[in-house]
């Protein structure tokens, strides 16, 4: 993220951005107050292609890998991805509610998308991030508390346990704590 990155109208100055039609109006008043942290890779647990964006953007080929055929119709996105290199992408702007947390809970309030802003780090359960993705993490996160009451932070298995795993136990959430970051939320 460039130094001194600033938020206008939802979109994040100076990061690559990539629309997605994979949103839609937050509820009227409704304010952030979450970051949902995920973790994705396709086809799982391989890295640097370009699946992902085509899955955010609805372009996804299912005849690629055996693998798409069966999430090609899913219409989802988050509001950032962070690549292994660092690159963060931008899908949909902070104002908007994104398609990330499903069927989703925390503090007794369903709809976490409502809510949320949503970051996806490229990666899977079974494999480390990369230092770069947590230093990237960390200024984005910085940069979203400062322009919205973010009460706490959020792996996708603490919105949704039953359902999900990511982050996953290789994320390391110690390297997200700071005096100006607030805590991981308690799972639901």
């Amino acid at each position: 993220m460039p130094p001194n990155a600033t938020l206008t109208d939802g979109w994040v100055e100076g990061v690559h951005r990539i629309a997605s039609p994979n949103c839609d109006d937050r509820p009227p008043g409704e304010s952030v107050s979450l970051i949902v942290i995920h973790a994705i890779s396709l086809p799982p647990s391989q890295f640097g292609s370009d699946h992902i964006v085509r899955l955010f953007t609805n372009t996804l080929d299912p005849d690629a890998h055996p693998y798409f055929a069966g999430i090609c119709a899913l219409r989802v996105s988050a509001h950032f991805l962070i690549r292994r290199s660092g690159e963060i992408i931008q899908f949909v702007p902070c104002t908007q509610r994104a398609w990330h947390a499903g069927v989703s809970t925390w503090k007794n309030r369903e709809r976490c998308n409502d809510f949320s802003i949503g970051i996806e780090l490229e990666g899977c359960d079974e494999l480390p991030f990369e230092d770069t993705q947590y230093d990237q993490l960390l200024q984005l996160t910085r940069l979203l508390c400062k322009h919205y009451p973010i009460e706490a932070l959020a792996g996708h298995s603490d919105i949704a346990p039953a359902r999900k795993t990511d982050p996953g136990p290789c994320f390391a959430w110690q390297k997200l704590m700071a005096d100006d970051i607030p805590p991981r939320a308690a799972a639901r």
